[in-house]
């Protein structure tokens, strides 16, 4: 097998998926990430399409990039004209990019359809489009798009143009799966097929329509391709394009090759996340490989085995992307999974057997209140550390009351008015009762105020604690306003992050509780 690498389009391919806005500093931002992950080439856009292309080459070059090359990324010449006429082309070479990826078709239907030119105009235009930028002394891979679909529509044409990009001078020809229909068995044929028919190196570019494009990949792989593109968690249009981050794992872990070095790859999860938060698209949890439920265990008997032997229900070790193994806790958890939780805390060594049966009771019998403790691991923590000898809370509440007033003009209709919302807290400290009062922006923010201006004088620093994800979710649906009701909460003080939940019929009560082991967990772990 040959030794293949990666070539990175989260920054042209990959921002054409709905929802995704680039600005030119995120583009910078994720191009030293890529730099870092020890990627080979990093697309960085379309310089013909918008000045912000442009911009970005223009500053990609301060970027000390210690491994990775930037390409530009653009079409052949339009038909009819002379390539060094041709203000794409003319674009490209102004990016001053190293090395230009064109595309151009390789679908007798998209030439007469689409282009709406003659099948030997189109071989010029790819010739004499490769010709000219390596005439400027760059280096060419060439995109041949559509080509799997092409080929199973016309062999000799789609050959045709893999020569004319050949004769041009192409370093690399890429095999795109555009419409990302073909199947695994498929692209290693058409791929095997194409290398008997041409000594140039051959890439591969595959789109998930048919979710494939992962496992596609590595069958173009096996049959010899030297580059694999893909973008950051597979973003891309439609269903997005091959997840470049399951195919280095899948590379490096299964196939024994060497594009990513051991620390490199130990950078994945971190990536996968890095990326999310510049596009600002929430993470797949069960994303393979770096998702946060990649190496989650929820059912007793895994978990059990798991406590045992990591590798019994786990394909890789977790810590080799930067991930690790989590034991979810549910009602479906067994001592295993609640023991292996223990064991990460700290706490294994002073949780007596009884104990540990109480607590795989108590969770079953909460969550069947409504409760959900999976996704709340912190709530789990302040659970444990409750039934512990010699545990004193933090405080002590005594009752609490939310009023809502609509605040109109006289005689107003419902709705117009801006409504008022004061909570009132009374807890004890100590020995001490405090009674607290605060206005805040819906019942769940002036719970919060109240009880921070209680606490404040005891944990100055709790005023960097804040909520950044607030989610309620009915239990019972059908139920009506009589349903119970789950609130999870997340908070971070920003080095730190948590989350806790509450449930309740009650909604306000159901946000308290999961508030309150918000700021208990908080004052446990890391106040000082």
């Amino acid at each position: 097998m040959t030794n293949p690498y990666l070539y990175d389009t989260t920054l042209r391919d990959g921002a054409q998926q709905e929802g995704i806005s680039l600005s030119v500093g995120d583009k910078l931002r994720i191009t030293q990430k890529l730099d870092d992950l020890g990627v080979s080439f990093i697309e960085g856009g379309w310089p013909g399409s918008n000045p912000k292309e442009v911009e970005y080459f223009n500053q990609v070059k301060s970027l000390s990039l210690r491994k990775a090359t930037v390409t530009a990324f653009g079409s052949t010449r339009r038909p009819g004209i002379q390539a060094d006429n041709d203000q794409n082309l003319k674009a490209l070479l102004d990016s001053n990019a190293s090395v230009i990826t064109l595309v151009g078709k390789t679908w007798d239907l998209h030439v007469a359809r689409i282009l709406e030119t003659t099948l030997e105009e189109n071989l010029a235009m790819i010739s004499d489009s490769i010709a000219y930028i390596r005439g400027q002394g760059r280096r060419v891979f060439f995109d041949a798009e559509h080509f799997l679909d092409g080929f199973k529509a016309n062999k000799a044409y789609a050959l045709q143009c893999v020569y004319a990009a050949v004769d041009g001078g192409a370093e690399v020809v890429v095999l795109c799966d555009t419409n990302g229909g073909t199947l695994p068995e498929e692209v290693y044929e058409l791929v095997a097929e194409v290398k008997r028919s041409t000594s140039v190196d051959l890439g591969i570019h595959t789109h998930n329509d048919g979710e494939l494009a992962v496992a596609n990949a590595l069958a173009a792989v096996s049959a010899g391709v030297v580059q694999v593109q893909g973008t950051i968690n597979g973003y891309g249009e439609r269903c997005g394009n091959a997840n470049l981050l399951s195919l280095a794992a899948n590379l490096k872990l299964k196939l024994g090759v060497s594009c990513l070095d051991d620390e490199e790859l130990i950078q994945l999860t971190e990536v996968h996340h890095f990326v999310s938060e510049i596009v600002n698209l929430p993470t797949n949890p069960a994303q393979p490989f770096v998702g946060i439920s990649a190496f989650g265990h929820k059912g007793g008997l895994h978990g059990s085995a798991v406590a045992k032997f990591e590798d019994s229900y786990q394909h890789i070790r977790p810590a080799l992307v930067g991930n690790s193994t989590r034991m979810l806790i549910s009602e479906m958890a067994g001592r295993g999974n609640i023991s292996y939780r223990l064991d990460q805390m700290g706490l294994k060594e002073i949780i007596s057997n009884q104990k540990l049966l109480d607590l795989v009771n108590e969770i079953k019998i909460r969550e069947g209140e409504g409760y959900q403790y999976e996704g709340a691991d912190a709530s789990f923590e302040i659970l444990v550390r409750r039934t512990l000898d010699g545990y004193k809370p933090p405080f002590e509440l005594i009752d609490y009351m939310v009023i809502v007033q609509e605040k109109g003009e006289p005689n107003s209709l419902v709705g117009e008015g801006t409504p008022l919302t004061q909570a009132t807290v009374k807890i004890k400290v100590g020995d001490e009762i405090r009674h607290t009062a605060a206005i805040g922006n819906g019942p769940v923010n002036a719970l919060d105020q109240a009880l921070r201006k209680s606490l404040l004088d005891d944990y100055p620093s709790l005023g960097v604690v804040r909520l950044v994800d607030y989610k309620v979710r009915v239990v019972d649906q059908g139920s009506g306003t009589e349903a119970v009701v789950r609130v999870l909460v997340e908070s971070t003080d920003g080095p730190n992050s948590w989350q806790t939940v509450g449930a309740s019929p009650n909604i306000i009560e159901a946000s308290w509780l999961a508030l309150v082991d918000s700021l208990d967990y908080w004052l446990l772990k890391y106040s000082r």
